[in-house]
């Protein structure tokens, strides 16, 4: 079932999210949710807390950044569940980031090229994973939203006041998208 995404202005996505155990009711379908309203909306990341749910869970399908022609495509697709940042660590690089619960907003965010996981797979196996370039990137940003915390904040300053008065709009449903989202009441 596609889910509404949740727009900037909803207090749910500035809200450090809670961990989860194996016994969370039907986890295995808001899986599958999560995955279908990702895809709906041609995203490659997606946060619990975008669609209402303060939980320490994200998805990630870096594997549709490949091109059709190459030969050894790149990426990998995955659930996080309860991850933990062990570290990040080499150099920053800026890159435009947007983000499906803030449309048509877009910014160079800079980010270390790699990051160091400790995280829960669906069947809440352990793992301790390193991941670096646009994974990390991806994981990074996904790992912000269920810290409360949104790309819009790590924008350098000019671009934070030039992009004010769009995220209002957003925070009133003034914009055109082709999923469904959720926005904040008046």
């Amino acid at each position: 079932m596609i889910l509404p995404i949740y727009s900037f202005g909803q207090s749910v996505l500035k809200k450090k999210a809670i961990a989860i155990d194996k016994n969370y009711p039907d986890l295995k379908l808001l899986l599958e949710n999560m995955w279908e309203t990702m895809y709906n909306a041609k995203g490659v990341g997606l946060a619990a807390p975008q669609i209402g749910m303060s939980i320490r869970i994200f998805l990630i399908d870096t594997l549709q950044l490949n091109d059709e022609d190459e030969k050894k495509p790149t990426g990998f697709k995955t659930a996080f569940i309860n991850p933990i940042k062990i570290k990040e660590q080499g150099k920053p690089w800026e890159y435009e980031e947007g983000c499906l619960s803030i449309p048509d907003i877009r910014g160079d965010v800079s980010r270390p090229e790699e990051i160091t996981l400790e995280y829960q797979d669906e069947n809440f196996k352990k793992h301790t994973k390193t991941f670096n370039g646009m994974d990390a990137r991806v994981i990074q940003h996904e790992y912000d939203h269920i810290e409360g915390i949104l790309f819009t904040e790590k924008l350098k300053p000019i671009k934070k006041r030039m992009i004010k008065r769009k995220l209002e709009y957003i925070k009133k449903g003034n914009v055109g998208v082709d999923y469904k989202m959720r926005f904040p009441r008046h």
